[in-house]
């Protein structure tokens, strides 16, 4: 219990120490808010603090840091490092920094924020993109509580009916203004969320179970651990209590309800370090329920109803299950909710009108449904649906963090950049191992598919360099570093074949040469622009 309490306390520590330093370089003012100025009455409403915090709180908590957190569990301790180090330098910056970009920016949905800083083009392929995951979390969204509804009433009332009134649900809370269904209603399960975690906290520390320590190492004590390494599948499993792109999608709802910038810490920043301690708590649980039962089972919905049963009783159970079935209803209905908005900022069409509101919403519905009756219909649909969630809403985080750290880098905020950009290219190495080594990917060896990562990851660090030193010198000599360390050590791996030494070593050489050929090129263009512009200005005069 020592690591954990450690983990529990550094999380405290976290946010009031590194996220007033976050809170510093943002720098917050008393300029009027969105709320304030955009007023309809329907997403742009002024909001207690308190209010705000339980909705950013409830629409982050989904089912990962609960699902993803006892999945996580397997991987040993190491998942209590990634948990704690993940929501205080990563987490909590790209979730604060998004919301607040937001708010300075009139409350903007993510695709137009990351547009704003990363260009046209990638904002068009952001706009697919963020709406097809907001799909994504809505499909996967139902399942999970309406199977632990199904549990808690009369056989009569299956999943299926389950699924069809938590999507009933979902299509009021989309359409309805946020203060009719979502600002009354959230509070609540707010309190339900809250009493789950802060009960399993206090039978943990009655029971005081033998948990890992540190000290005992970070070795991966998954069953499966050869077909599921730590790195990247860990990182991707444990998203939501520790880094998930999503959030940043529903920051945006906040930013338009929050009547001052000052506000932004405890609403964004606290939430996601909040997600971090239910995500470590329920870590905890499970390598105690693990620990006594084995790891054979699979199903953390099993996880869950195990542990709140008998740890809380027959009523503090059912409780908690409340709270569990709250987290991913909520997370849900808000991102239908942001689909609608991101849609709706791209076409420039008013959601004032219940009519325009549905020409949006309908069509994403009607999506949601295909994707619900194929993980009914195919067993293994659920779980890939999952998988392709799992991946797209860590992607998202990547194209975020990428786009703050342009932001800070504008905004002259000194060398604070790397606030972002070290969790930036460590999220893009996972991303990209990931879709390379999981089967619904490329399904890559192991040591290819990470070289195949770090190339990538090192391309985007080389090209932010380009841009941030404006120089292309600079790039060639690192390029031509990259090129040699990868010649060094591949063939001195024993894993991998001849071949794939080869054509990794190879390719890295292609990609560089490639990068670099584009790169002179846009130096050309530009500087026959600046000559023509100066020629034409010239000439004017």
């Amino acid at each position: 219990m020592i690591t954990f309490t450690l983990c529990l306390l550094a999380l405290i520590a976290g946010y009031f120490l590194y996220g007033r330093f976050i809170e510093h370089i943002f720098g917050p003012d008393d300029r009027k808010t969105p709320a304030l100025t955009k007023t309809d009455g329907v997403d742009y409403i002024p909001l207690p603090t308190w209010k705000i915090f339980m909705i950013q709180f409830l629409n982050i908590a989904g089912l990962g840091p609960i699902f993803g957190a006892i999945m996580g569990a397997k991987f040993g301790v190491s998942s209590y490092l990634w948990i704690v180090l993940g929501s205080i330098f990563a987490g909590a910056v790209h979730d604060y920094l998004a919301g607040m970009l937001s708010l300075r920016n009139g409350g903007e949905s993510l695709p137009e924020i990351i547009g704003r800083y990363l260009g046209v083009t990638t904002k068009q392929v952001m706009r697919g993109f963020t709406v097809l995951l907001m799909i994504l979390v809505g499909a996967v969204f139902v399942a999970g509580p309406a199977g632990l509804l199904a549990k808690l009433t009369p056989e009569s009332l299956d999943v299926t009916f389950w699924i069809i009134v938590v999507f009933i649900y979902y299509i009021f809370a989309t359409l309805l203004p946020v203060d009719k269904i979502i600002g009354k209603i959230y509070p609540l399960f707010a309190v339900a969320l809250l009493f789950m975690a802060v009960g399993i906290l206090v039978m943990l520390y009655v029971k005081h179970p033998v948990l890992p320590e540190f000290w005992d190492g970070l070795q991966n004590t998954n069953p499966n651990a050869v077909e599921l390494p730590i790195f990247p599948i860990m990182f991707v499993s444990i998203a939501c209590g520790a880094i998930s792109g999503f959030h940043a999608t529903q920051s945006p709802l906040m930013a338009r309800c929050m009547t001052s910038e000052r506000h932004g810490r405890p609403v964004f920043y606290g939430a996601m370090i909040t997600e971090g301690i239910v995500a470590l708590i329920w870590a905890a649980a499970a390598t105690y329920f693990f620990h006594e039962n084995g790891m054979g089972e699979t199903n953390a919905a099993v996880v869950v109803d195990a542990i709140t049963k008998d740890w809380l009783g027959t009523v503090g159970g059912f409780l908690a299950i409340l709270g569990v079935i709250a987290a991913p209803i909520t997370s849900g209905d808000t991102a239908f909710r942001s689909a609608r908005l991101i849609v709706a900022d791209f076409l420039g069409m008013e959601q004032k009108s219940m009519r325009r509101r549905l020409y949006i919403c309908i069509p994403m519905f009607l999506a949601a449904i295909g994707l619900l009756l194929y993980s009914l219909s195919d067993k293994e649909g659920f779980d890939m649906i999952w998988r392709y969630f799992a991946w797209t809403n860590q992607t998202l985080s990547v194209f975020t963090l990428w786009a703050i750290t342009v932001y800070l880098v504008r905004e002259k905020k000194g060398h604070y950049f790397y606030v972002t950009y070290v969790p930036a290219v460590f999220m893009t190495t996972v991303c990209i191992t990931y879709i390379c080594i999981a089967p619904e990917g490329f399904g890559l060896g192991p040591q290819t598919a990470l070289g195949v990562a770090i190339l990538a990851a090192v391309v985007a660090a080389l090209w932010f360099s380009i841009w941030y030193f404006k120089s292309t010198s600079i790039t060639i000599a690192l390029l031509i570093y990259v090129s040699a360390t990868a010649a060094y050590f591949l063939p001195r791996n024993t894993v991998i074949s001849d071949t794939e030494k080869y054509v990794t070593v190879a390719a890295s050489y292609i990609i560089v040469f490639i990068l670099w050929l584009v790169l002179r090129k846009k130096e050309d263009l530009q500087r026959k622009r600046r000559e023509e512009d100066e020629k034409y200005n010239n000439t004017k005069n």
